[in-house]
C-alpha cells in the first residue's frame, strides 16, 4: 500500500511538471505571436523543434517573416543567439572557428565561429558552397567541431533553424540529402491572408514589441523530457513506420502509381522524428498520449525533404507534398482504444 501511494505521488508530479511546462510553452507562443502576425503552423513547428531538439529548415520566399520567427524565438527562449549569413564565398572557419597565430605569444589560439551557440540562425543555407555545408553536418549531427586536431563541443541546447529561397537559383548549391536528412522538418511558409497581411503593414508604422524571455535553456531541458513522456502506443509507432514505408515501396501499400516518382524514400530517421514530432504536437494540445491525428499533423513537414523525387515527377510537376498527400490517404490509420484515466487525462 505505502509503495502504491509513492507511486501515486510520483505520478502526481510528473503531472504537475508537464502542465506547468505547457503553461510555459505558452507563454513563449504568446510571445512569439506579439512580434509575428500570422504564420500559426510555423510558430507551432518552431515550438515542436525545440521540445524535440530537432533542427528546422523554413522555406519561403522574401519577406514572408522566416528571420524574423527565428530570432523571436530565440529572444524568448533565452540563451545565446547567432545569425550567419549564408553567401558563396562562406568558408568553413567563418562558421566553426580557426587557428590564428599569436605574435605576442608565438603560439596558435583556438578562435571559435559563431556556431558555438544556442541557437544558429542560419539564413539562406542554401548559398554556401559544399566545404559549409559539410561542416555544418558535423554540428548538426554530433553537436561538436573539429579545429585542427581538437573538438569542441556546442552549448546545450543546440538547435539550427535555418531559411532558404525557393524561387532563386543563381549563386545557390542544393543541399545535400545527407544534411536534409538531418533537419526534424521542413516548413513551407506561405503568403498571409489580406487581414494578416493588413496587420503587418500597420504593425511597420510602429515601433516593434520589445518581447519577453520566458524560457531558459535549464529550462527547456526539462519541459523535452516532459513531452518525451508523453505515451505513444505501439499502433502509433507502427503506422509512422508505415508513412515511411510507403514511400520506399509504395506497391506494397496500394500505392504502385507513386514508384515512378520516388528514386528514394524516407530513411528510418523519418519515423523517428515523426513519432517525436507527434509526441511534442499531443504535449502542446495539453494531452499525455498521442493520437494518429498528431502524426497526420506532422507528417509532411516532417518526410517533405526526405523524399528523392525522380526526373518523371519532376517534368510532370509531382512534388512531395502531393506524393505525401496520396500515401496520407491511403495507408490506414490506427483506431485506438482509451482506457477513461487516459481519455479524461
Amino acid at each position: 500500500m505505502e509503495r502504491a501511494g509513492n507511486n501515486g505521488q510520483g505520478e502526481t508530479k510528473v503531472r504537475t511538471d508537464a502542465r506547468a511546462a505547457r503553461v510555459s510553452m505558452e507563454a513563449a507562443l504568446f510571445e512569439m505571436r506579439r512580434a509575428v502576425v500570422g504564420q500559426e503552423a510555423l510558430l507551432e513547428r518552431v515550438l515542436v523543434a525545440l521540445l524535440t531538439g530537432g533542427h528546422l529548415l523554413i522555406e519561403g520566399v522574401p519577406g514572408l517573416a522566416k528571420t524574423l520567427t527565428v530570432k523571436t524565438a530565440a529572444a524568448v527562449l533565452g540563451g545565446s543567439f547567432s545569425r550567419v549569413q549564408f553567401t558563396p564565398d562562406l568558408v568553413p572557419s567563418d562558421l566553426v572557428g580557426t587557428r590564428v597565430f599569436r605574435p605576442d605569444t608565438a603560439t596558435f589560439a583556438t578562435e571559435l565561429g559563431p556556431v558555438f551557440c544556442n541557437f544558429l540562425l542560419a539564413d539562406e543555407i542554401n548559398r554556401a558552397p559544399a566545404k559549409v555545408q559539410s561542416a555544418l553536418l558535423e554540428v548538426m549531427q554530433e553537436h561538436q567541431v573539429s579545429i585542427g586536431s581538437e573538438t569542441f563541443g556546442v552549448p546545450d541546447p543546440f538547435l539550427v533553424m535555418a531559411t532558404q529561397n525557393p524561387i532563386e537559383s543563381e549563386g545557390t548549391y542544393p543541399l545535400p540529402e545527407a544534411q536534409l536528412d538531418r533537419f526534424a522538418m521542413k516548413v513551407l511558409v506561405g503568403y498571409p491572408s489580406r487581414e494578416e497581411e493588413a496587420m503587418v503593414v500597420d504593425r511597420s508604422m510602429r515601433e516593434a514589441p520589445e518581447v519577453r524571455k520566458t524560457v531558459t535553456p535549464a529550462q527547456l531541458g526539462t519541459f523535452r523530457r516532459a513531452a518525451a513522456s508523453v505515451y505513444v502506443d505501439r499502433l502509433i509507432v507502427e503506422y509512422a513506420v508505415d508513412l515511411c514505408a510507403a514511400t520506399r515501396e509504395p506497391h506494397r501499400h496500394g500505392l504502385g502509381e507513386l514508384a515512378s516518382y520516388l528514386d528514394f524514400g524516407a530513411s528510418p530517421r523519418g519515423p523517428i522524428n515523426l513519432v517525436r514530432a507527434s509526441q511534442a504536437v499531443a504535449f502542446l494540445r495539453d494531452r499525455d498520449y498521442v493520437l494518429a491525428q498528431d502524426v497526420r499533423i506532422v507528417a509532411k513537414d516532417v518526410l517533405r525533404h526526405r523524399l528523392v523525387l525522380s526526373y518523371e515527377a519532376m517534368a510532370e510537376g509531382v512534388d512531395a507534398d502531393v506524393i505525401l498527400d496520396e500515401i496520407l490517404g491511403t495507408v490506414p490509420a490506427p483506431r485506438l482504444e482509451l482506457s477513461s484515466e487516459r481519455a479524461g487525462a
